[in-house]
Parts: C-alpha cells; sequence; structure tokens
C-alpha cells in the first residue's frame, strides 16, 4: 500500500468526504426549508454542471502548468462557496454558490489523475488510480456518516463544517510538486469510478475531454450503436439522478425516514457497493458489458419500482423497505459504471479515450436535467413523480438496450 499511496491523497479523501457526502445531504436539506423543492433541483443541477468545465482546467494545466496552484485555487473556492451558502435565502446566489462549489470541486478531481499519469510510469497507474479512488470512497462514506450527525445539530454547522474540511485539503496537498513533463496526450483511462456515484461525484469523470472532432464524427451517423448507447444511458441516468439529487428531502417527505437514518443508509450502501465493482468486472468479461448493463439496469429499475409502490401505499416498515430499495439502486451503479464505461470505449467510432470523454460528459449534461426536472416534478405532482420518472428512464433504457443487442450482436467487451 505504502508503494502506491501519497500523502496528498489525503486532499481527495476529504474532498469525497465534504463533495459527494456532506453536500449531497446537507445542501437539499438547507434549500428545502424555503419550502419550493423546485429551487432544491435547481440548485443540485447548478451543482452538478460545474462537473462539465472540468476538462478545462485539465487543458488549463497542462498549458501553463499551474496543477498545484489550480488544485489550492479549487478547494479553496469550493470551501469558500460552502461556507457563504447557509447565510442568505436568495435563490440566484444560491445557484452561483453552487456552481463555484461545482466547478471548484472539479478542478481538484481533474488535477488528481494529472498528478498520477503525468509522474509515473504508466504500469503504476492502475493501482495508484485505484488507491486514489479507494481513499476518496472512503471519505464519502465518513461524510455521510457526519452528515447524519451533523443535520441533527443545525444544517449551518454541517455546511460550515464541510467548508473546514475542504480547506484543510490544502496541507496534505502541498507535498505534492506541479509534473515538470507533461505526457504528449492525454492518455485512455478507462477505470470506472470505484464508488458510489451521483452526477458530480467521481474523479474518474472528470479527466477526459470530449474533441469537437470527436462530436463531428459521433453526429455523422444517429443511428450508430454508439449514439444508441448514449441516449440510454442519458435518460436512465437523468432519472437516477433526479433521486440522488432530491435524496434526504424526497426520503423525509416520502418515506418518513429523516436525514441522519437516510444518511446512515446512504453511507452503508455506498460501503456494501464497494464489493461488487470486482465481480461486475469478471461478468463484463464473461457475459458481454451490454448484458451487464442491461442487469444493472433491470436491477435498479426493480428498486425504483418498489420505491414508487412504496410512495403510493401505507405499509407499516415503509422506511425500512424504502431504505432497502435505496441500497438496491446503489448496488445498480457497481454494475452499470463498469459495463457502461466498458461499452463507452468499446462503441466509441473516434477512439476510446474520446468515447468515454463523451461518455462522461453526457452522465453531467443528464445530471443537471435530472436534478432541474426532477425538482420541478415533484414541484408538479409530488415526490412520487421523481421515482416514477426513474422507473420510466429505466424502461427506456431497458428498451433502448435491445438495439444495441441488434446492432453489435452482444459482443463481449475484451
Amino acid at each position: 500500500m505504502r508503494k502506491w499511496v501519497e500523502p496528498w491523497y489525503f486532499t481527495y479523501a476529504l474532498l469525497g468526504m465534504t463533495m459527494a457526502g456532506i453536500a449531497p445531504i446537507m445542501l437539499p436539506l438547507a434549500v428545502s426549508h424555503s419550502g419550493n423543492v423546485v429551487a432544491v433541483g435547481m440548485v443540485m443541477a447548478a451543482f452538478n454542471l460545474g462537473g462539465l468545465a472540468a476538462p478545462l482546467w485539465g487543458d488549463f494545466a497542462d498549458r501553463y502548468r499551474l496543477h498545484r496552484w489550480l488544485m489550492f485555487g479549487g478547494l479553496l473556492t469550493t470551501a469558500l462557496a460552502l461556507a457563504a451558502f447557509p447565510f442568505t435565502t436568495s435563490l440566484p446566489i444560491w445557484l452561483i454558490l453552487a456552481l463555484m462549489q461545482g466547478v471548484g470541486a472539479a478542478a481538484v478531481a481533474t488535477i488528481a489523475n494529472l498528478f498520477i499519469v503525468e509522474v509515473h510510469p504508466q504500469a503504476e497507474w492502475d493501482a495508484r488510480i485505484g488507491w486514489l479512488q479507494t481513499y476518496y470512497g472512503a471519505g464519502q462514506v465518513g461524510g455521510l456518516l457526519l452528515a447524519g450527525a451533523l443535520s441533527q445539530v443545525g444544517l449551518s454547522l454541517g455546511l460550515l463544517t464541510a467548508a473546514v474540511l475542504t480547506a484543510l485539503g490544502v496541507a496534505p496537498g502541498w507535498f505534492v510538486r506541479t509534473p515538470t513533463n507533461p505526457v504528449s496526450s492525454r492518455p485512455l483511462l478507462p477505470q470506472p469510478a470505484l464508488h458510489a456515484h451521483w452526477a458530480a461525484g467521481s474523479p474518474q469523470h472528470f479527466y477526459h475531454r470530449p474533441t469537437l472532432k470527436a462530436l463531428q464524427q459521433m453526429m455523422r451517423s444517429l443511428n450508430s450503436p454508439f449514439v444508441i448507447f448514449l441516449a440510454l444511458w442519458f435518460i436512465s441516468f437523468a432519472g437516477a439522478a433526479a433521486f440522488f439529487s432530491l435524496y434526504p428531502v424526497l426520503m423525509q417527505h416520502l418515506y418518513g425516514v429523516g436525514s441522519e437514518v437516510s444518511s446512515i443508509g446512504f453511507a452503508i450502501a455506498a460501503a456494501v457497493g464497494l464489493v461488487l465493482y470486482a465481480p461486475s468486472g469478471r461478468w463484463a468479461e464473461r457475459l458481454g458489458a451490454l448484458r451487464v448493463l442491461q442487469m444493472g439496469l433491470g436491477l435498479r429499475g426493480f428498486a425504483f419500482l418498489g420505491l414508487a409502490v412504496l410512495g403510493i401505499s401505507h405499509f407499516q416498515s415503509q422506511a425500512a423497505l424504502a431504505l432497502l430499495g435505496f441500497l438496491f439502486v446503489v448496488l445498480a451503479w457497481s454494475l452499470l459504471s463498469v459495463s457502461g464505461t466498458a461499452l463507452a470505449a468499446q462503441l466509441a467510432p473516434s477512439g476510446e479515450g474520446n468515447g468515454i470523454g463523451i461518455f462522461n460528459a453526457s452522465s453531467a449534461l443528464a445530471g443537471v436535467l435530472g436534478a432541474a426536472g426532477g425538482g420541478w416534478l415533484a414541484q408538479q405532482w409530488g415526490y412520487d413523480a421523481v421515482t416514477i420518472f426513474g422507473v420510466i428512464g429505466i424502461i427506456v433504457g431497458l428498451t433502448v438496450s435491445g438495439v444495441i443487442s441488434k446492432t453489435k450482436g452482444g459482443k463481449k467487451v475484451p
């Protein structure tokens, strides 16, 4: 372990603790006090939007060799935006602060991969990135547990704690130095995120950039397997993003699960989900990535369907069943992350790196639209509509996946 881990990994553990652990719980709860669920969706959409700027930070770092300063700037920007958030009730200011948090976190997360691929030999990339994601995932679980406790003390205290923890990430990051020799081209890093996802929560999803040339090549054939795959991924991811963005508020209003319990439930689900990543990779090799993707969509679809039924019924153990359903929503991500990344690389018409870049950009955009759309649906038809949106997204995704089966024959991904 010591061979692959460096002190600055703790910076990304703290980032995972705050941006993938505390923020997804505290931000929706803080905004929900305004009584406007549309505002909750808009704020989370603004936060997710920051991920789309990530490739720009990577290019800026490569051009001007300011890696460490970009990391520090991202940490401080995120910390200041978190600290200022509880001191206003203005939606426009909330949107600006949420966007600042997303942009800052994306800058920090993007630089993480550059500190590995521009410093260490390629043979060490998998091990080092795997450990980096392990630290991030552990931080996420710790942050979710901390969010559960802090939500009972006060939301303002929780956001201020997240701000302090984010700023503390500067300290371990001080020991990393900007690489002197950039790589000649952005290398392919196909490893999926080894932690429970949400739209802006994965360092690995911030590295690859979609190029204009790749987008033009993709759009030449709108019925290509890659475009069809992006369509099914987009709609299914948007439905899930709507649920994740409203998670603590939705669990409280729809199932009677308080923020403390829902945070602990999320932490347990995230920890258990780590166990499925290695088997998912083996299943993708043996059965084919498309089959594993369909398995993941099916598992998540049944989970969302169960949550939708719970929302319109009155079971005695509704809270416990809702947490169980959410567990399977999260577990499905292990299958979807591994198979989705593999299919993006396999089906891309313009190279694996470009394909994964477009794939991750579509995930970020789906997260933005899903969060905003989820808030609007909840406002118009109630929180039940969010789970129904998740079910519809999965049904469409599974239906469209059959088209890929016909065009590719279910080809296994090497």
